[in-house]
């Protein structure tokens, strides 16, 4: 569910990014600059949202790291608890 939310979050920015192209690139100088700028800032909100859930559902633990950080993480504690 938590990857189903966010690609479609991805799908969006990609769509609004697409809308402020179009706005800035098919109409007239004045018209486009209001339009282009609602788009950006729907981006940049759809960012901001897709940011703040992935950073909750990390800190809840719906989602784990499995790339290269973790692998250092695991090493760093399992030193760690070796100290110990």
């Amino acid at each position: 569910m938590i990857k189903i939310i966010v690609i479609a979050c991805f799908l969006l920015i990609i769509a609004s990014l697409g809308t402020a192209l179009y706005n800035l690139i098919a109409k007239k100088p004045e018209e486009h600059s209001p339009k282009t700028v609602q788009a950006l800032t729907v981006r940049i909100g759809l960012s901001l949202l897709l940011f703040i859930f992935v950073f909750i559902a990390f800190r809840s633990g719906l989602i784990e790291p499995h790339g290269i950080g973790a692998k250092i993480e695991q090493s760093r504690q399992a030193g760690h608890s070796q100290l110990q």
